[in-house]
């Protein structure tokens, strides 16, 4: 798989609720922590505020534009960021029992399509701690028209009512988050630093996509070079700039983010994982995991804790166990 296929399966992105909403004016929605989940939505007509705890500016979305919200952040989206908002739960309850079109004052000036997900992996800062609030995909974007197919199919699917459609909307539902994903990682803005940024770049993102590709080689700095075409100086100096850490310590934290998926969903002995992953002992392997999560890896591998709960607007389907973890401290997070 490519890097960002295969950080997004680690992560496990769970689709908790697709639904359709259809407001009149004057309205506002406060939605509550997405206890760090992902917000995905499209607007299909009229527009609206959003605006995230945390950020000084709301943002006017309009029909076309696409938005992602990244952080988790409690929100709130209005057509008039004066009119008292109510809460999500209220309005989209109805939408967890019967899974039909979220409706506020009878319809008809403001339609949009969302989806919310919840990262059951661990470390899901890998991906959402190098991305802003508000990730916007304007309608004037040509790449756009990449994610109006599966708009157009998600609103069929809500509204039809066929067999297995609640099926195909999750997935529907997977490739809008990557679609807006790609979209976002080809907008070459300015200073942006992260692995997510760095795949963009030609040479940088041959290394990682390396790395990625055979984890349990014994990389070394030059050979990582080659694979950029650049000079073991150069490339170390514009990976760390790129990626916020040296190649070596993406590298290592690439094999523990492995490590821990393998420890948390397999029975896979110690042993056998540091052999998978390039280590010559299971102590040499257990040392470098200890520095990384502040437990073995034994400790790991039987520590749980309760299932992610769904916010005020998700339904009653249930994750699988999160694990929780200290987060690894490398800046590429």
């Amino acid at each position: 798989m490519d890097p960002l296929s295969d950080v997004l399966s680690l992560l496990r992105p769970r689709n908790y609720l697709s639904a359709a909403f259809d407001a009149g004016s004057p309205w506002s929605i406060q939605f509550p922590d997405q206890q760090g989940g992902i917000k995905c939505n499209a607007v299909v007509s009229g527009e609206c505020w959003v605006q995230v705890e945390g950020v000084a500016d709301a943002l006017l979305v309009k029909a076309g534009d696409f938005f992602l919200l990244p952080s988790g952040r409690p929100f709130r989206l209005a057509s008039d960021l004066d009119t008292p908002p109510v809460a999500a739960e209220t309005v989209f309850a109805d939408v967890r029992r019967d899974g039909r079109t979220a409706l506020l004052n009878g319809g008809g000036d403001f339609f949009a399509v969302s989806s919310r997900f919840a990262l059951s992996g661990d470390h899901a800062d890998m991906l959402l701690g190098m991305l802003p609030p508000i990730v916007h995909i304007r309608k004037e974007s040509d790449q756009a028209a990449a994610l109006r197919w599966s708009i157009e199919q998600t609103m069929q699917e809500l509204r039809g009512g066929k067999p297995g459609s609640f099926l195909l909307v999750q997935h529907l539902a997977h490739m809008m988050l990557l679609q807006a994903l790609r979209l976002h990682l080809n907008d070459r803005g300015s200073g942006r630093v992260g692995w997510l940024f760095a795949l963009a770049d030609r040479q940088i993102g041959q290394a990682i996509g390396a790395m990625h590709g055979d984890p349990a080689h014994r990389w070394t700095l030059q050979e990582l070079a080659a694979q950029a075409a650049m000079s073991r100086s150069t490339f170390a100096l514009r990976f760390k700039a790129m990626v916020g850490s040296s190649p070596m310590e993406y590298l290592t934290r690439w094999r523990m983010l492995l490590a821990a998926d393998r420890l948390t969903h397999s029975a896979d002995p110690v042993s056998a994982i540091a052999h998978a992953l390039g280590y010559e002992s299971e102590s040499a392997f257990s040392t470098a995991f200890r520095r990384a999560m502040g437990c073995s890896p034994r400790q790991y591998g039987r520590i749980g804790s309760p299932a992610l709960a769904p916010d005020g607007e998700a339904t009653g389907a249930q994750t699988s166990p999160e694990r929780s973890r200290r987060a690894l401290s490398s800046s590429s997070a």
